[in-house]
């Protein structure tokens, strides 16, 4: 591989621009990434974004650092004792650093005194937590005598399972970076590079050392970005000892990538974070080592996610149990994981593989990702996250302010700043041209100063404008990428497929005349003597698509998604006034576009004519012709509670009517703890097994070893006999186990609570209905009393009453 600046690397990934004096480090990536600050954003749809991280988002994760004892955790650790008291969890310190990456990519492109200001005083209490040699953990050092529960009684015990150290370690790392080269200070490098040192001495082979890998990966990145900014070799070795001892420890499941050697595994398990994060790690370290067995190893693991384990919203991860990838195939849609910070993740290696092998179909999955499955993370006001992204939802799923696990808000901090920064890459002399956004941006070509002038209204339409500015570079290529779905390719495998039979074309044209030529690596490319004011124009035709699933994705059989250019497509409950999970569609559909700049910061909706499906009181199907409305996936959940999906019936036997009225859906329902998934267990939706998550369920978490209750006040007195309920069980990985025991009572004519008289035994049971017979009552309520287990929640699928 060619020799790179020192800041090469560095600067795409983390932005930048003070490291250009640096000294040579050799074997980098072939492509060279175009730092963020290079590019001047003046896009609509981005600016949006950019403004709302600047506004909302970063003062809140700092003002949510101070409310809940982040910067407190520090100043204990600053002065240990046995009184302190550890809480929370081990990885909080990560947000404080996190928080930080993100404001500072704020400061390059946005200085701002009272933020470097407030930065400055939070490194100073941060600095105050470290020890003599070096070692930052505040979950141990506040009170060492009893430190945080995953932490361990000594250094690095559980480092392997949930203490963190290292994940804190690559944090502090990435951190300290972008705030060193935002402010060309060395407060916070300083600290990095302390603890660094600090792991560096402990940890290895020889003598004195403890061989250990990081539990939760992200180290291997940032030591990667460590070596670029310093030149020192140990950090680099030692992301590389990470990376070679995964799977020789002591630690050997798919849970953590460790069940095989990282270079002998190709497909893609286990916790879907750390995952993404370990195979970016291993492209770093690649590039760095020219260690291509790891190359081999990533392509194999991609392959695998794109043509299995991939949502058509780019998101990763189909399983809240271990936030984890599924099976092959395994993508079901209400209950999928596709976790925000695992989208992240997913970005930084689709960039990665890029820089590696300067192929667009890297990029493809890059931007469905970015524009569906990671921006949903995050409402429009930069106020509220998504943790999971799911593809269909009953209410059940909303944006919160915050979360105790807040990795995902602070990942979005340091995450959507940057991303001007992947919009352009150069390679000798040539200019790649990877994402349509609306920029200015100067670039060095060859060591000549090139700047260009991007404008579109992209994804919205797909005609863009490309202008040079100025050119001392003289003649160069540029390589404009003909995105995937012009090309029609939904993904860069057979895993979805569109349905239509259109077939959408481009153009190119140069100074007003078009040009044409061979697609190489999915890139559109013009060499020739570029002159100031030189324009190229580009035309996507940009229809509306219907995609369909590989037949071996369960979840989407009969169904289809909507797309249109990068934006996938949802129906939720504001636009329509029927249910959108009972809609059947044309196998023909006709789709029109409806620009709305006064809805949800300006969208594209989409129309068209469908079916809905409902049961009358009589049992009766009943068939209505209904217009569909659907805006794009990232937009949903922002106007209240109500039902959502993705993929849509198009064919009879995927449809799901709604259901009968019941007794219980009639009801008005209560509990003793009130959450928004309540309606679930009178929504008439019976688990398949107790495996299923594909249906709502109701819990009393975070409550456990209590006595709880739902309760159905019915709209006239009845006659009830018959109660069965299907428990919801999570374990061994949830929080939620089928209850100690439960009791069925009803309310007398005086208002009094009484217990029925059953007829069996209350049955507890996983996976199909425990039912109780009692004698006939005559009621307007009746009352489910739960005992909690110990340790454990419990929940409900669903509670029927006859």
């Amino acid at each position: 591989m060619k020799k790179l600046i020192i800041s090469a690397l560095l600067l795409g990934i983390t932005g930048g621009g003070i490291y250009a004096r640096e000294k040579v480090i050799s074997h980098g990536y072939p492509i060279t990434p175009v730092p963020f600050t290079s590019v001047k954003l003046t896009d609509s749809f981005w600016g949006q974004r950019l403004q709302a991280s600047r506004e909302v988002t970063i003062p809140l994760a700092f003002s949510k650092c101070e409310e809940t004892g982040r910067y407190k955790n520090f100043e204990m650790a600053a002065h240990p004792s046995d009184s302190n008291k550890v809480t929370g969890y081990s990885f909080d310190d990560t947000d404080v650093y996190k928080t930080i990456e993100g404001a500072s990519y704020l400061l390059q492109t946005y200085p701002d005194k009272r933020l470097k200001k407030y930065i400055d005083s939070v490194l100073v209490i941060v600095a105050g937590a470290q020890e003599p040699d070096g070692y930052l953990y505040t979950s141990r050092t506040m009170n060492p005598a009893h430190p945080h529960q995953w932490a361990g009684s000594r250094r690095w015990e559980k480092v392997e399972e949930l203490s963190h150290e290292f994940y804190n370690l690559g944090h502090m790392i990435e951190g300290a970076i972008a705030h060193y080269q935002a402010t060309g200070q060395r407060n916070f490098l300083d600290i990095a590079i302390r603890y660094a040192d600090c792991v560096c001495r402990e940890i290895g082979e020889g003598p004195g050392k403890l061989v250990r890998v990081p539990g939760h990966q992200i180290a291997e990145m940032a030591l990667a970005k460590l070596y670029l900014v310093t030149g020192e070799q140990r950090y680099l070795d030692m992301a590389k000892f990470f990376l070679d001892k995964r799977g020789y420890t002591s630690r050997r499941d798919a849970y953590s990538q460790a069940h095989k050697p990282v270079v002998e595994q190709d497909e893609a398990v286990g916790h879907a974070v750390r995952a993404a994060y370990m195979y970016a790690g291993m492209a770093d370290v690649a590039a760095l080592t020219g260690d291509t067995v790891y190359v081999h190893a990533i392509d194999r693991i991609w392959e695998n996610i794109v043509s299995k384990k991939l949502y058509i919203t780019g998101g990763i991860g189909a399983t809240s149990n271990g936030e984890a990838f599924g099976k092959n195939y395994e993508l079901p849609n209400m209950s999928a994981y596709c976790e925000t910070c695992a989208a992240i993740g997913n970005v930084y290696v689709n960039y990665r593989l890029f820089l590696l092998h300067g192929d667009a179909k890297y990029y493809d999955v890059l931007e469905r990702t970015l524009y569906n499955g990671l921006i949903s993370g995050v409402s429009l006001d930069g106020g509220k996250f998504f943790y999971p992204n799911p593809l269909e939802s009953m209410g059940q799923h909303q944006r919160q302010p915050w979360f105790g696990c807040a990795c995902c808000p602070s990942n979005i901090c340091r995450f959507i700043p940057s991303v001007p920064g992947y919009i352009y890459a150069v390679k000798d002399k040539d200019v790649y041209v990877n994402l349509f956004m609306s920029n200015d941006v100067t670039l060095n070509v060859v060591g000549k100063k090139v700047s260009i002038s991007q404008t579109t209204s992209y994804p919205w339409n797909g005609d863009i404008q490309l202008r040079i500015t100025h050119n001392s570079a003289k003649d160069f290529t540029l390589k404009i990428r003909i995105p995937g779905w012009v090309r029609n390719q939904v993904v860069p495998s057979n895993l979805y497929t569109y349905t239509d039979e259109l077939d959408p074309s481009y153009r190119v044209m140069v100074n007003g005349e078009e040009v044409h030529a061979d697609l190489q690596d999915g890139y559109f490319s013009i060499n020739r003597q570029w002159k100031k004011g030189d324009s190229v124009e580009v035309h996507f035709d940009m229809n509306v698509r219907t995609v369909t699933a590989n037949n071996k994705v369960e979840a989407d059989r009969g169904r289809v998604a909507i797309e249109r250019g990068p934006v996938v497509y949802c129906a939720e409950w504001a636009d329509n006034d029927f249910d959108v999970l009972s809609v059947l569609l044309n196998p023909r559909s006709e789709f029109k576009v409806i620009e709305r700049k006064d809805l949800l910061c300006g969208i594209n909706q989409i129309q068209t004519q469908a079916q809905s499906l409902e049961y009358d009181k009589a049992g009766r199907l009943l068939v209505k012709d209904r217009i569909l409305t659907l805006i794009p996936y990232y937009a949903w959940a922002h106007r209240g509670t109500g039902n959502m999906a993705v993929w849509l019936p198009d064919e009879v036997n995927a449809t799901r009517p709604k259901a009968i009225p019941t007794l219980a859906s009639k009801s008005k329902i209560d509990a003793s703890h009130k959450i928004p998934t309540l309606f679930s267990v009178a929504d008439g939706l019976i688990p398949q097994d107790e495996n299923d998550r594909t249906i709502p369920y109701y819990h009393w978490y975070p409550k456990t070893g209590t006595t709880e209750w739902i309760s159905y006040e019915f709209p006239e007195e009845v006659q009830v006999s018959t109660s069965t309920v299907y428990w919801f069980d999570d374990t061994p990985w949830g929080s939620c186990s089928i209850p100690k025991s439960w009791k069925i009572y009803y309310k007398n004519t005086e208002g009094k609570w009484l217990p029925v008289e059953n007829l069996n035994a209350y049955s507890i049971v996983k996976g199909e209905g425990s039912a109780v017979k009692f004698k006939t009552v005559k009621t307007k309520a009746i009352k489910l009393e739960v005992v909690l287990p110990d340790e454990k929640t419990a929940g409900i699928y669903e509670w029927q009453v006859k």
